[in-house]
Parts: structure tokens; sequence; C-alpha cells
């Protein structure tokens, strides 16, 4: 894995991606927070070493360098995930060559089926914490070189950063939780009793990403700050018909006040 990792990681210092202070990794409806960045390199994740490909709509599929928020950032628009026959070390190796590349800070966000009753479509959830029932994507041999075999998880998300972001949506009159989230395999969304078990476990929110990156960027020790877009409601009563292209869409709305969270607080970094 580190070999791929640094030959993947030289081939982009190559193409001009010099140390970016922060990393972002953008989910579904949301890609076109990436329009907001300035001198940029474009790259299609099918012309770097080693990069899997995105093959679900609305995740574009390029690696994004530039100016953002006062700060240089990589960005992934678009990511990957366990449906779509990936395995670990192809979900891995992108956060770690992220890291490798010197970024300081890992950004996520993902669209996400609302469990909490007091939750609206449309809402922002800041995650404070999550809960992870897909599988490990440290599970197998460890490198020593990358991280220890054992991490702590006991702050997967960094509290700095959420005081940070509360305190920019309370300044910019935005509507925000905290909350945690919840991810599952997919590709389906969940069952009526599916959600009601989340929300017993002690879920917020439900989706299908973000947990594995989180877990991988805090394997080499590396502060995460992730967000969900409330898509859809699982709340008994409130359960509607939910299609990928009506997630994009609602997710797609939120992109003005996630743009306003997301440049102040990188710009804070």
């Amino acid at each position: 894995m580190l070999e791929k990792i640094i030959e993947t990681t030289k081939f982009l210092r190559a193409k001009g991606i010099i140390d970016p202070d922060a990393g972002i990794i953008l989910g579904t409806g949301l890609g076109e927070l990436t329009a907001k960045i300035d001198k940029r390199i474009e790259i299609d994740y099918k012309d770097i070493p080693n990069f899997p490909l995105s093959t679900v709509e609305g995740h574009a599929g390029q690696l994004i360098y530039g100016e953002f928020g006062r700060k240089k950032i990589v960005a992934m628009k678009g990511r990957f995930h366990y449906y779509e026959g990936y395995g670990a070390q192809h979900v891995a190796l992108p956060v770690r060559v992220l890291k490798y590349l010197g970024i300081k800070c890992l950004f996520l966000s993902n669209a996400a089926g609302g469990v909490n009753p007091s939750f609206q479509i449309g809402d922002i959830m800041v995650i404070t914490d999550h809960i992870n029932l897909l599988p490990n994507p440290l599970i197998g041999l460890n490198d020593e070189r990358i991280g220890v075999r054992f991490p702590d998880m006991g702050e997967a998300y960094d509290k700095d950063l959420v005081n940070k972001a509360l305190l920019i949506a309370e300044e910019n009159n935005i509507r925000i939780h905290k909350g945690v989230y919840l991810s599952t395999s997919g590709p389906t969304f969940e069952t009526p009793a599916e959600y009601r078990y989340f929300r017993i476990i002690g879920a917020d929110a439900v989706g299908m990403s973000t947990t594995p990156e989180v877990i991988i960027a805090r394997h080499m020790n590396l502060p995460c700050f992730a967000v969900s877009v409330i898509t859809d409601l699982g709340v008994e009563g409130k359960i509607e018909y939910t299609t990928h292209e009506s997630v994009q869409n609602e997710a797609a709305k939120t992109e003005a006040r996630m743009t306003t969270i997301m440049t102040e607080l990188i710009s804070s970094l």
C-alpha cells in the first residue's frame, strides 16, 4: 500500500499539487462547491495512477487543487463506496494520498437521511460522532509506517473545528444541528424498521459513506470535520419515497450555506 501511496503522491506533485493546507471530500450533490476554487488544477481520476473511478451519478470523479478560503486545498469531487464493489484499499488510498500530499485537516460532506424527529429536509448536521456499520477499512495487515495497529477513535471529529463551525453558522443565521452519523453499506435506502433501529441505537442521520474515510484519516492522526445534508427523513409518519435524484436535488439546495461554512472554517485554519 505505501508504495502505491508514494507513487500516486509523486504523480500529483509533478502535476503541481504542492503543500495543500486541507483536503475536502464532497458527497452527493455537493460537487459544485468546487466552483469556488480559484487558480485551479483539475485531474480526472482515470488519469491518476492507482486511483479507483467514481461510478455514481453526482460524483464527477475529479481531483481539484487551488485556492479556497485563502488557503490551498485539494478537493475530491466524487468519492468511493463499498456498494460500488470497492474494497477497503480502494477507499483508503485516496485519503492516504491526501495526507501524504501534506494536508493538515480533512473536511467531508455527505447526503443523509434524518432519523432525529427534530430534523427537516434541507438541514445541515455537523457530525460529532459516528456509528460505523460498514466493514472497518483497517482490517488486515497493518503498516506501522502509516499508522498504529489500534488507533483511538475517542475524538473522531475535531472538537475545535466543530465549535468553530457552529459559531460560523450562528453568525450567518444558518440553521444547523449537531449529531451522530451512522453508515450502512447501501445501495438500498433504509426500511422503516431500520430507521427505527438506527434511532434507538443513537443515530441522528444515516448514510452510505464517510466513516471509512474518517477511520483512515484518524489512523494517520489527521483531524476531521464532517457535515451531513439532510435530504430525506426516516422519521415515522414523515417517510416518503426516496430516489437518488431526489437526494441530489435536495443536497444541491444547500450549496450556498455549505460553501459559507466551509469557506470560513478553512480560512480559520
